[in-house]
Formats: C-alpha cells, sequence, structure tokens
C-alpha cells in the first residue's frame, strides 16, 4: 500500500482544555466555583481548582516544537500550537498529519477525572458532565467524523458512573478513560465487587474502558536520582501492570463481553506477556484455582483487550502473534512521543519494511479503531477524501514548520532540576 493511500484513525491522541470550556455546560450556580485558566506573571497558564494548581507542563504539547523546548516545566498558552486546545485548528492539523480521526485524552482533570472528586457529589458530578458534554457535543461536534468521543468517569462512585456511561452512550459515546489502577489511588481494586455496577454498565453500551500509562498518578521511578530517561523507558510498564491484574480478575470471568484498551502502551511487550501468562496458568492454575473455561489466558485475552502502538517495529512483526484485530494505530498528538506531522512516512516505513499486507495494514490503522469503538466515519466523510493523501491535499498552505515557541529561556540543567524535584515529590508521595 502506498503512503497516500492510508487511512489513519488516532486512537491515543490529548486535548489541552480551552479556558471557556465549562461556560456553555457548567450549571450558573456552580460557575465561580468551576476550575479556572489563570495567567501568572511569568507568562504560563495553569489550572486552577480550590487549593489545588495544575501546570501544562511541557512535554504535554511539543507539537511543531524543536526537541531543544522538550521538559517538564509549565508553559503558556502562547508557548504552544493552538491545534491543541482550539477544535478547528486541531482538524489542520490532523489534514496536515493525513490523520482522518482521533480520540483526545483529557489533560488537566486527570485521566481519572479525581480532580473533580469534592465533598459535594453533585458538584462533581455536575463537573464531569460539565466536561463530558463540552467534549462531546462541542470538541466532538464541531466536526462531525473527526473524532471518537471519549467520556471521564465519575471514579468516586460506581453507580453515578454507571449512569453516566449510560447518559453518554446515549449521545453516541462509547468510550470511557479510567485508572490503570484504582488501588493506587485509594480506591477498590479491580478484584473488589465495587466496580460491578460500572462493568454492567460498559457491557450494556458496548462501551471500551480505556486504561492509559500513567492515569493512576504513579509512575515507576525506581530511584529518587534516576534520571528521566528511566522513567520515561518504564512508562510502558504500568500497562503491563494493569493487562494482569485485569486478565487474572474476576471481572474477566463475570463480564465475557468487556472491552478494554490499554492506551498508550505500545504492542512490542504483548508476545511475551501472552507467554508468560500461559505459562503461570500451565503451572500454577491448580493451587491459584484459575479457570478460563478451557481457553488458554492469550486466548482471553485477544477477546477482551485492545493495544496500539506508533510505529513499534517488532510489534509490527509479531501482529498476529498478539492478534492482528486488537491492534490499533495511535498518534500521541500533542505529547512528546508524537511524530506529527511526519507520522505517516514513521508508519509507512515500518510497515513496509516489515511487508506488512494491504488487509492487516487496514486492521490496524482504522477498521479495528471503527469497530472496538462503533465509529464510523465515512457515515460524514467520503472514503476518498479520508486518505493520507487527500487530507494533505485538503490542508495545502497550513504551516507545519518546526518553531521555537518558548518565551522564557530555560536551560538543561533547570529543566533536570524540575524534573528531580517532581521525581522527590512523587516518590514521597507514594511513600505515604
Amino acid at each position: 500500500m502506498k503512503r497516500d493511500d492510508m487511512i489513519l484513525i488516532s486512537v491515543d491522541d490529548h486535548i489541552i482544555e480551552p479556558p471557556d470550556m465549562f461556560v456553555n455546560h457548567l450549571p450558573k450556580k456552580y460557575q465561580n466555583d468551576a476550575p479556572q485558566l489563570v495567567h501568572r506573571e511569568d507568562g504560563t497558564d495553569v489550572w486552577k481548582f480550590r487549593d489545588t494548581v495544575i501546570p501544562n507542563a511541557a512535554l504535554n504539547a511539543v507539537a511543531g516544537r524543536p526537541k531543544e523546548e522538550y521538559g517538564l516545566e509549565p508553559q503558556g498558552l502562547d508557548e504552544i500550537r493552538p491545534g491543541c486546545y482550539d477544535v478547528n485548528e486541531r482538524v489542520k492539523d490532523m489534514n496536515a498529519g493525513g490523520i482522518l480521526a482521533s480520540m483526545n485524552f483529557p489533560s488537566f482533570p486527570g485521566f481519572a477525572a479525581r480532580l473533580f472528586a469534592t465533598e459535594d457529589s453533585d458538584f462533581s458530578l455536575a463537573l464531569v458532565r460539565a466536561y463530558n458534554d463540552w467534549h462531546i457535543d462541542e470538541w466532538c461536534g464541531a466536526h462531525p467524523g473527526r473524532f471518537i468521543p471519549m467520556a471521564l468517569p465519575v471514579i468516586w462512585d460506581p453507580q453515578l458512573c454507571a449512569d453516566e456511561v449510560r447518559r453518554v452512550a446515549a449521545k453516541g459515546c462509547h468510550s470511557l478513560t479510567f485508572s490503570e489502577n484504582p488501588a493506587a489511588m485509594g480506591y477498590p481494586s479491580f478484584h473488589s465487587d465495587h466496580w460491578d455496577p460500572l462493568w454492567r454498565a460498559l457491557v450494556e453500551t458496548g462501551t471500551i474502558l480505556n486504561v492509559h500509562i500513567g492515569s493512576s498518578g504513579r509512575l515507576s521511578i525506581p530511584a529518587v536520582d534516576s534520571p528521566p530517561d528511566v522513567m520515561i523507558t518504564l512508562q510502558p510498564m504500568n500497562i503491563v501492570q494493569a493487562a494482569a491484574d485485569l486478565l487474572w480478575s474476576r471481572v474477566i470471568k463475570e463480564y465475557p463481553d468487556i472491552k478494554i484498551a490499554l492506551s498508550e502502551g505500545g504492542t512490542g511487550w504483548i508476545p511475551y506477556f501472552m507467554e508468560r501468562v500461559d505459562r503461570t496458568f500451565e503451572m500454577h492454575a491448580t493451587w491459584t484455582l484459575q479457570d478460563f473455561g478451557g481457553k488458554l489466558p492469550s486466548e482471553v485475552f485477544r477477546e477482551h483487550f485492545l493495544t496500539c502502538f506508533i510505529s513499534d517495529p517488532l510489534g509490527v512483526r509479531l501482529r498476529h502473534d498478539i492478534g492482528i484485530d486488537n491492534i490499533c494505530w495511535e498518534a500521541d498528538y500533542p505529547h512528546s512521543d508524537s511524530m506529527w506531522p511526519g507520522a505517516p512516512e514513521e508508519l509507512h516505513e515500518v510497515l513496509e519494511r516489515c511487508e506488512v499486507p494491504d488487509d492487516d495494514i487496514n486492521k490496524m490503522t482504522h477498521q479495528n479503531a471503527m469497530r472496538w469503538y462503533r465509529f464510523d466515519p465515512f457515515a460524514h466523510i467520503p472514503r476518498e477524501q479520508a486518505t493520507v493523501g487527500a487530507l494533505r491535499k485538503a490542508a495545502e498552505g497550513h504551516d507545519v514548520s518546526i518553531q521555537s515557541r518558548s518565551t522564557r529561556l530555560i536551560t538543561p540543567e533547570e529543566k533536570l532540576e524540575g524534573y528531580r524535584s517532581r521525581a522527590r515529590a512523587a516518590t514521597a508521595a507514594a511513600a505515604k
């Protein structure tokens, strides 16, 4: 398949939320108490909600910027591409990057929306619903066929969460972001019956549970003085842990139709993981009392789990060991792992090198995403206008050049010290 003939749907991108997102959807009585985007004297923009301040870390929005400007320091909206927070500009960036459609995870509320959990359940629920309505009606609704809608959970109450899943499903949303480890956040684990109302709602509505790396707020940092490269290298380990925890849990056995996406976790590790779980089952099921109804754990994995990759040459080569129907592509715009706007070139080079046939390409690049998320972009966009080549032609003249956007000079040493201070804080918090 030629590069320009590919059709790309990304199942993992991100939003930097705009300052006016609550205006049209939060009841007036709560408007003054809603999170606010505050511009600080140092030029950075931060979300402030009560006593919590959430900066926009630079690594979260580096699309179109030189690598010298990567880091964890806070930044202002004027330092990032408008496509990070403006949906019309986002679609232009998607066209320029050859991307037909995108599923967008939240930023400042966190992947599990724990920020919205207050002592006032009605207010907290109103915040989640306002965010979801803004995301579905305004962000996704602005350009039909270009976005797979995703909802935030009501993480503090499983019944309210189930109700919200059903509410947004009626609006056409079949994707829920969730923690990869709720126990790390102080909630019951996946092994508890606490979450049963949610599992029932997900199954009834055909909604996918998306567990994103780092969504519990905990990343693997072996030591306080480990360099940031260690943390970045180990990011997928959270997803490996989540996959094992869920695969061996009662959830899979008692809710045989549940579907789970391992978001931004990569794919190269999965063949070994499946060999390991099968070996574990063979050697230990007699005393751990695991029973998959006559199936191997690897077979059950393929029935329930969706995986995704950016380029992953190893995962592409081993795609049939993983399960060709269980793999989707992701762009990760505007995060630092994204190759925007050159993602089609990087992906196509891997596909060619691995001699991937057209049928497999189509499954991984868009067909699997459409099937798993019950999403049909071709109801709005003719297929011939949905290819990499057609979208890029529509984006001719849109500036995608690499540009410095930093308004403040921050040395590499200062960037590293900023990372170390955050690592020390994270380590101290995990020890409590």
